[in-house]
């Protein structure tokens, strides 16, 4: 576990109190029920973006506080644990992706936006299901073309940070993107979209835009460790109150051995997850390594535990009106997203020269 200073053990519980107070999982189910729009409750984004959280990555010149992202993690591990539905990850790593890169039009004109919360950005960088860095979106003449199948929170985005063969770009939402709303399993946004002929500006070459999907990756994993923290929560609660055979279901020792097994793999993961966030602030050149191991691991365990959560609740572990399949829903997506254990596993191997 990372030892935390005082500002992040301040953040980490602010963001819990807003969370459970101000976005509880009835929330996400009032913005599923709706449907449509941005994917996110404007509202909650501008007190999000007014407690400073959309600049935590920001350099303090342009209006962030540059905390880092194991503090940016700490936030978003709060948002998962309610499932909360905000473009915080997509817009935080964006914005990092902005002030890493070569264009200082850029940093001034967005990164203000992008602290206060005025704007949200996303990535768009993989160009299917599946994650696997293979880039087939072209720029020429400083116009980009290409389709990015699956852009988290890209209904209401205002700047995309956009892979192309030969680096990553700027392309703000207008001239020659289309946006296509897509209904996935977790109620969530991933909107197709398509560039063609769209203005846009360099960034940074290829190292730059794996270096900003292992950041989301990083954070992807910080929000699935919330998740997977809650799930089990839930579960361990019910388990100690419901009564089966006239006794409580936590007396029966083969779900001890089930809980235990959970809490030790809820463990394993918070050490990686939170080892990859500070790889990431301390500028380590094993960033990728650590990277791959959290998300592989963060995968792993929230399987684990969302699906624990379903089976362990029973019959109504299977219900719409029970919290349990919105884990399992969100989980399943966000394996996927920036790559699968397998993928992850393999990627650790290699840089390890197996």
């Amino acid at each position: 576990m990372a030892a935390l200073n005082e500002e992040q053990v301040m953040l980490r519980d602010m963001a819990r109190e807003w969370a459970d107070n101000e976005s509880p999982i009835a929330a996400f189910r009032k913005l599923r029920d709706a449907g449509g729009g941005k994917g996110y409750d404007p509202e909650a984004w501008s007190a999000i973006g007014g407690m400073g959280w959309a600049g935590i990555v920001i350099p303090e010149e342009f209006g962030g506080s540059a905390f880092g992202y194991l503090s940016l993690g700490l936030v978003l591990e709060q948002l998962g644990r309610n499932l909360a539905a905000t473009p915080l990850a997509s817009t935080a790593v964006a914005a990092s992706a902005i002030a890493m890169g070569s264009s200082d039009k850029a940093r001034s004109e967005w990164l203000p936006r992008l602290a206060s919360g005025e704007a949200t950005a996303t990535l768009a960088i993989d160009e299917g299901p599946g994650h696997d860095m293979k880039i087939a979106a072209t720029v020429s003449g400083g116009k980009l073309s290409g389709t990015k199948k699956f852009v988290a929170e890209g209904d209401g985005a205002d700047v995309f940070v956009v892979a192309a063969a030969d680096g990553l770009y700027l392309v703000p939402k207008g001239e020659g993107v289309t946006v296509a709303s897509r209904r996935m399993a977790d109620s969530r946004s991933h909107a197709e979209v398509t560039f063609s002929d769209a203005p846009a500006e360099k960034l940074g070459d290829k190292a730059l835009t794996q270096a900003v999907a292992d950041r989301a990756a990083a954070v992807t994993a910080a929000e699935m460790l919330g998740m997977a923290e809650s799930a089990f929560g839930q579960t361990l609660d019910y388990l100690k109150q419901r009564v089966q055979f006239g006794q409580v279901l936590s007396t029966f020792q083969a779900l001890q051995h089930r809980m235990a097994k959970m809490l030790t793999e809820l463990e394993l993961m918070r050490s990686a997850v939170e080892g990859a966030l500070e790889a990431i602030d301390a500028g380590r050149s094993d960033v990728d390594q650590a990277v791959s191991l959290a998300k592989a691991v963060a995968n792993d365990t929230l399987r684990l535990v969302s699906r624990e959560m379903v089976q362990l609740h029973g019959g109504v572990g299977m219900t719409d009106e029970f919290d349990a399949g919105l884990f399992l829903k969100r989980a399943a997506v966000l394996e996927a997203m920036w790559g699968n254990a397998s993928y992850h596993r393999d990627r650790f191997g290699r840089l390890n020269g197996y």
